[in-house]
């Protein structure tokens, strides 16, 4: 009886899949990764499993990551992910399917929201699946007051995307969402070793530099880490040492594109809600809020005080649990696809 029509929410992430579970708390938290055939496209293995297998499997076998921008970019495979990590919530004997509540980033089409939608169903989630815009969810998990008349400012950074929002009764007054996140600053430190130090080196390993030494801002003292890869010249393998003063360097233009952003959402802001946000300041989720400095980074480009959310990996998905309770208020200030295109629409013929 304990598993009684169970609620979760789900960050379906282009890097990791966290799943929540009201009244337990989150319950999977794992890579959004998954294993399968080149012959027939047979599951091997998904989540943590998947990703140790990347780079060290067969010819037989690839390793591919089923979302890409925030967006699913392999329908079956996507929902052969959703199917595991829902049976991993629920457990081998469920009767009842469960409430489901799945981010989605904002902005996107309706297509692409059939497309979540129908991969949870398929996958087991109860009809409809529910949808929320990750910055509402980020914001709900976040303890911001988002159900005041007050303006509250999310800034949202996980593996695909940066989303910005100021957020009042539960609605979006501006957001910005812009394809510049965690994977793209791997492939710029990826990109910035092998120019500079002629050294190739694997996702994992950018990854892995971006954590241990990664900054938006220089830092004091210096971060150094030793760096193994493949030489461009010789073809053979060779260690480096990579400081993090270069890192930050090397992240450089991609912050910039994540910080325009959010000075867009700020020119859009009406001024009443623009105060509000400069007396509350900025709150920030994700991944990537975890870069040494970037939230001084923001501060700095933005006077505005910026600060990272208590446990910014698990908003999302913890916002998307809590937000079943408040479907009706939810639905009811999110813009139908048919609004959006009237209101971009009207922009264009102001222009």
């Amino acid at each position: 009886m304990a598993r009684f029509g169970k609620k979760i929410g789900i960050d379906l992430g282009t890097a990791n899949v966290l799943v929540y579970e009201q009244g337990v708390g989150i319950v999977v938290n794992e890579p959004a990764f998954v294993a399968v055939t080149n012959r027939d496209s047979t599951v091997v293995a998904v989540g943590s499993a998947a990703r140790d297998m990347m780079g060290r499997t067969p010819e037989s076998i690839v390793v591919v990551r089923p979302m890409r921008d925030g967006v699913i970019a392999d329908y079956l495979i996507t929902e052969a992910m959703l199917r595991y990590f829902i049976g991993k919530t629920l457990g081998r004997f469920n009767l009842i399917r469960p409430e489901v509540m799945v981010c989605v980033p904002a902005g996107v089409t309706s297509v692409e929201q059939r497309a979540v939608r129908d991969a949870a169903e398929q996958a087991g989630a109860r009809h409809p699946a529910q949808l929320v815009p990750e910055p509402i969810a980020a914001a709900i998990g976040a303890n911001m007051p988002i159900d005041t008349a007050s303006g509250n400012m999310i800034v949202d950074i996980g593996g695909g995307r940066t989303e910005a929002a100021v957020i009042s009764l539960y609605g979006m007054i501006a957001s910005e969402s812009v394809r510049m996140a965690g994977d793209r600053l791997d492939d710029a430190v990826s990109a910035y070793i092998r120019r500079r130090h002629n050294l190739i080196i694997g996702d994992r390993t950018a990854e892995e530099v971006k954590l241990v030494i990664g900054c938006a801002l220089p830092v004091e003292p210096e971060l150094r880490m030793e760096v193994r890869g493949r030489d461009v010249v010789s073809g053979m393998p060779r260690t480096t040492i990579v400081t993090s003063t270069e890192i930050a360097l090397a992240l450089q233009d991609n912050l910039a594109v994540m910080v325009h952003a959010v000075r867009t959402v700020l020119e859009q802001t009406p001024p009443e809600l623009a105060s509000d946000v400069i007396d509350r300041g900025i709150v920030m989720t994700g991944g990537g809020a975890l870069l040494r400095g970037i939230d001084m980074l923001l501060a700095q480009e933005t006077g505005i005080p910026c600060h990272i959310a208590e446990h910014p990996l698990e908003c999302v998905a913890i916002g998307a649990g809590i937000a079943l309770d408040h479907l009706d208020v939810i639905r009811r200030n999110i813009p139908t696809e048919e609004e959006r295109l009237i209101n971009t629409y009207g922009t264009f013929a102001q222009r």
